[in-house]
């Protein structure tokens, strides 16, 4: 079969439906470090901590020695074709189009988060894009939280975020699965007042007076996927609703193209094709910038 001619990839400008519908539901794409790729690999360079000295009056420098890497973003694409049917051609054609095109927004926002944030398989570039945070982060970084989650559980992740090296206020960020409002509308702080603010009329919604998007990706899956589901069980356990405090600013995502969208014929059948796609880069520069709360049953 001929390729189509890449050329005539039309991307969405900014404000548009598809965009607007992308930021709103992927938490990913609305907080992360954006990094424009010029190639389908770069390498984001990594520092370590640098300590300061207190120098006298006369007496040489030292020199910093932090510890040097990178964090590889690879491209990984993520599409779907729609084939539509030539009685739908008439009058509807914009709408009908316009319609595909936000639910491949909302199908590609949750399984962008579920690939970063929620998957447990290793990376094979496929079925599984990227090594996601919750398969980065250690044993330390998550916290499981057996049945209820009280005002106890959210206090003690923050703390976990908060008690390491690259906390920072202006940069933290919250991303929870939606099964976690429920959650947060029950509880109150010592003074009575509510820990939980939902964002209205354009406004972010709040947890601790920090900004927290919700994103239906952010539950437990071994492979990347649109609609995670599973009943909630032990640690780790595919189903398991993640929240997640941390430093947005270690949260790299790779911009090679996209959303974008390329509109064909198939002339044999005289049916309309619409692609979609968007090309993505996903990784993590330190995973001990975030905390993560689980909801298991044991």
């Amino acid at each position: 079969m001929a390729r189509v001619n890449a050329d005539a990839w039309i991307p969405e400008e900014y404000g548009s439906e598809v965009i607007t519908r992308v930021n709103q539901n992927s938490a990913v794409e609305a907080v992360a470090r954006r990094y424009n790729m010029g190639s389908d690999t770069i390498e984001v360079p990594r520092m370590g901590a640098v300590s300061v000295d207190v120098i006298p009056k006369g007496t040489d420098y030292t020199d910093a020695e932090p510890t040097l890497d990178v964090v590889t973003l690879r491209t990984r694409k993520f599409g779907k074709t729609f084939t539509i049917a030539e009685e739908d051609l008439q009058d509807t054609l914009a709408s009908t189009i316009s319609g595909f095109q936000t639910e491949w927004a909302l199908s590609y926002a949750r399984k962008l988060d579920n690939a970063a944030i929620a998957c447990t398989g290793t990376e094979n570039g496929t079925t599984v894009p990227f090594t996601s945070l919750y398969k980065a982060a250690g044993s330390g970084q998550k916290l499981a939280s057996a049945g209820a989650v009280t005002y106890t559980k959210l206090s003690q992740v923050f703390g976990i975020y908060e008690a390491g090296d690259y906390a920072n206020d202006a940069d933290t960020v919250v991303m929870a699965h939606p099964y976690f409002k429920s959650v947060f509308r029950g509880i109150v702080d010592d003074n009575g007042q509510p820990i939980f603010v939902e964002g209205l009329a354009g406004t972010p919604s709040t947890l601790f007076n920090v900004e927290v998007r919700f994103s239906y990706g952010l539950k437990l899956s071994t492979t990347a996927t649109d609609a995670p589901t599973g009943t909630i069980g032990a640690a780790g356990t595919v189903g398991n609703p993640l929240l997640v405090v941390g430093n947005r600013q270690h949260l790299l995502l790779g911009v090679r193209s996209g959303p974008e969208s390329l509109q064909g014929e198939d002339f044999r059948s005289d049916e309309k094709i619409l692609k979609m796609r968007a090309r993505r880069g996903f990784g993590v520069a330190r995973a001990e910038a975030f905390g993560i709360l689980e909801v298991t049953n044991a």
